[in-house]
């Protein structure tokens, strides 16, 4: 099974050149690309004098993680698509337990490692940690990570386990699915692509896998710091763009649900005096609402399928309830 090695890349060169070397040393059995989202630095220079081996996709624009990955993946044959973040730092033998799964499992076509703090080597990272889930009403958390709560990695999720979504941060695709699901949706530009992608898999049937053995480390918010309003923003809107398209059942009644519970989120904003944020919010949903007709057209054309969710409502499971471990909910 061939494995190709993606990372996207836009003005990155100093990530390029911390993070390259572990990604050559370990991934002897995949063909490594860079895909350059149209970068203004000097990245495309370096990587032909620094590592010539490494293949380089040169994107004709920046269209951020989504649009980016669908435009460098259509040039590629190999069969598996391993989508790396910049930031993320690999380990010895990464790639075998994976690959070997796929060859072992027909039916799962999306794979997440174990992904820990490169900051904080002894916790998991934000963005995935161990294998990604979401409530009834879209919002995402992890194994190991639930809001702002992050788990100390003590071996509790060393079991392989399926999950409902892969983190974009270390993402595998077998690439006749990720073809059959025509990639990702551009419109979400970045954040949550990953999640819909996973989820219009579910609804196909498709598996998704953690797989504990393959371990990496991220260092997060390297691009887009989670202080950032338009990380909300992109993060608020793709949400709803994504129960919208996916959800089964009574979609209205879900999204009123949905936007009463955004509010209580701004009102969080509100408190800790983060302004910016709740107009990150706001924007998000008038940014929602002009797409609604669109995605409503979407959603006729997807599959659905029911008992998509973890828990009932994970923001009542942790702020009421105070449930902040993942094996509490």
């Amino acid at each position: 099974m061939k494995t190709a090695v993606v990372i996207l890349n836009w003005n990155g060169k100093a990530l390029l050149q911390k993070f390259l070397p572990s990604i050559v040393a370990h991934s002897q059995e995949a063909t490594i690309y860079v895909a350059d989202n149209a970068s203004t630095d000097d990245s495309i220079t370096f990587i032909k004098a620094e590592f010539p081996q490494i293949k380089i996709i040169e994107n004709k624009e920046n269209g951020g993680y989504a649009k980016g990955y669908n435009d460098a993946l259509k040039h590629l044959e190999e069969d598996v698509f391993c989508l790396v973040n910049s930031d993320i730092e690999v380990t010895k033998n990464w790639l075998t337990p994976i690959i070997h799964t796929f060859n072992a499992e027909d039916n799962t076509a999306i794979i997440q490692p174990k992904i820990l703090d490169y900051k904080k080597k002894t916790h998991f990272e934000y963005a995935g940690a161990a294998g990604g889930f979401i409530d009834k009403f879209g919002y995402p958390f992890c194994r190991g990570r639930i809001f702002d709560t992050i788990e100390e990695d003590k071996g509790q999720y060393n079991s392989n386990s399926q999950i409902f979504w892969a983190s974009g941060a270390c993402f595998f695709i077998r690439k006749d699915v990720f073809n059959a699901l025509n990639g990702f949706d551009e419109s979400f530009f970045a954040h949550m692509e990953e999640i819909d992608l996973c989820w219009r898999a579910f609804n196909l049937g498709y598996t998704s896998k953690y797989i504990s053995q393959s371990v990496v480390y991220h260092v997060g918010g390297a691009t887009l710091s989670t202080t950032n309003p338009k990380k909300t923003y992109l993060n608020f809107r793709n949400s709803l763009a994504t129960l919208t398209k996916n959800a089964p059942g009574n979609i209205f009644s879900l999204l009123i649900t949905r936007l009463t519970l955004d509010g209580l989120a701004g009102v969080k904003f509100l408190l800790a005096f983060k302004f910016a944020h709740i107009l990150a919010i706001l924007k998000a949903h008038f940014s929602f609402y002009s797409r609604l007709s669109t995605l409503l057209k979407q959603r006729k054309t997807l599959p659905k399928k029911n008992e998509y969710y973890k828990t009932k409502s994970v923001v009542w499971s942790y702020f009421a309830s105070k449930k902040k471990h993942f094996t509490d909910l």
